[in-house]
């Protein structure tokens, strides 16, 4: 294994919750292998409290939370990303952002949690829901033997990241 540190933006819609979450979830789990970085195609400018507080609760420091636009990324001087994965979902008919350049991509799919129904509790067992299943599918991504696999390979196997549907169990 090479010391490389792969850099990985999460892109949704509005980066206030499953991107922040993805973000967050990314540094701690590859921690030393990955540098995750997270945007919006439309930056609601906050983080949604419901995430702020599932991340504290989680021992997260909430520090690098901000909502921010994805053309952040594009500017001279942005870190120079190895994989773009957009996590809005398509059931809902969100519109995702298509990341120019020549990372590596695929879509990882979730609801949304911000746009859940109900109670507090209802909404925030929707938060806790998407953390579990973007969790899920990063410690899959991290695990993959990045230096050995081909590119098609590779692809091939964000893609299936992605489909994953039943993510109990997996780790």
């Amino acid at each position: 294994m090479t010391g490389k540190i792969y850099n990985v933006l999460f892109l949704c819609t509005g980066n206030s919750a499953r991107s922040i979450l993805a973000e967050a979830i990314m540094n701690r789990v590859g921690q030393g292998r990955f540098k995750a970085y997270s945007a919006g195609s439309q930056a609601k400018g906050e983080v949604h409290p419901f995430t702020l507080d599932l991340l504290k609760q989680m021992n997260f420091d909430t520090g690098f939370a901000r909502s921010k636009n994805w053309d952040e990324f594009a500017a001279p001087g942005a870190p120079t990303m190895d994989f773009v994965f957009t996590v809005c979902d398509n059931a809902a008919k969100e519109s995702c952002p298509v990341w120019p350049g020549q990372p590596m991509s695929a879509h990882w799919g979730i609801p949304d949690p911000a746009s859940a129904t109900g109670t507090d509790a209802e909404k925030r067992l929707a938060f806790s829901e998407a953390y579990r299943m973007l969790n899920a599918r990063i410690s899959i991504f991290t695990n993959l033997p990045l230096a050995s696999i081909d590119r098609l390979a590779l692809q091939d196997r964000l893609d299936s990241i992605g489909r994953t549907s039943d993510l109990n169990g997996a780790a």
